[in-house]
């Protein structure tokens, strides 16, 4: 028998999350979101200095947060820090795997070894770091885990090969999780994020001299619908329903809040 519908059923209240790669940015929006919906955070990064930091800046918005070092990449260091927050913190509820690099390069230019890098950061670190919070889920009976995947899990552009061919594989990672853990209540999901604005690409959205719209500004709200960059804050929203008991009967599902640009064929010259 369903439930009658409830607002509770977006809370995250004695759930805990790991947001990977969750010092800044879009990792850090998320994680901010579900501490508002009562959430323990947890989030990792490669040093010491990169945690600091990101500690600061919970801080900064009120949020006590976890912070660990260890490479998402290091099957046997991902072992060890989650057995570690299950001591000291709790076992993983929800688990976003944020962590992700791109390598902005032509094709032919590319050497195999930076290719290996982004698949390794951006499609096998998720498929380690999914396979280490798996067993406690299993064993719990209850568990979320969201791939961030792009709107180049769906769509090829120049110079973005390795990301373009990593975030297709983890379209399709989230879909197998979904596919052979299904039946133990897990639902593994992924959001696409369009374009959005961040510090990274704040030099793509100033204006020129002639005060006329950066060339690839003009492109993106060309292309987009909404005709706006998306907001760090518009994926809060989305990441919390994939994470809530809201969700609990989508699995395998890929949402692109990208303003609805996979949706148009872009304005009539």
């Amino acid at each position: 028998m369903v439930e009658q519908f409830s607002m509770d059923q977006f809370s995250l209240k004695g759930k805990v999350a790991l947001i990977t790669g969750a010092s800044y940015g879009i990792g850090f929006a998320i994680a901010t979101a579900y501490a508002k919906a009562g959430a323990t955070i947890v989030f990792n990064d490669r040093t010491q200095e990169a945690i600091e930091k990101g500690l600061a800046n919970y801080e900064a918005a009120g949020i006590k947060a976890h912070g660990y070092v260890c490479d998402v990449t290091d099957e046997e260091g991902i072992n060890a820090m989650v057995a570690q927050i299950e001591k000291e913190v709790g076992v993983i509820d929800i688990l976003v795997n944020n962590a992700g690099i791109i390598k902005r390069e032509p094709m032919l230019e590319m050497k195999a070894a930076d290719f290996r890098q982004v698949i390794d950061i951006d499609l096998n670190a998720p498929f380690i770091v999914s396979k280490a919070v798996l067993p406690s889920m299993i064993k719990k009976g209850h568990g979320k885990i969201i791939n961030i995947c792009s709107m180049m899990s769906e769509l090829g552009r120049e110079t973005v090969a390795a990301y373009a061919a990593a975030k297709g594989g983890l379209k399709m990672l989230t879909k197998n999780i979904a596919s052979e853990f299904g039946e133990a209540n897990i639902q593994c999901n992924g959001i696409g994020p369009g374009y959005i604005a961040t510090p990274q690409t704040a030099p793509l959205r100033e204006l020129q001299e002639d005060g006329s719209r950066h060339p690839f500004d003009q492109f993106i709200i060309a292309k987009t619908p909404a005709a706006r960059w998306g907001e760090s804050d518009d994926l809060s929203g989305p990441a919390v329903f994939l994470a809530s008991d809201a969700s609990n009967f989508v699995n395998g599902h890929i949402l692109y809040v990208d303003g609805g640009i996979l949706a148009y064929i872009g304005k009539q010259p």
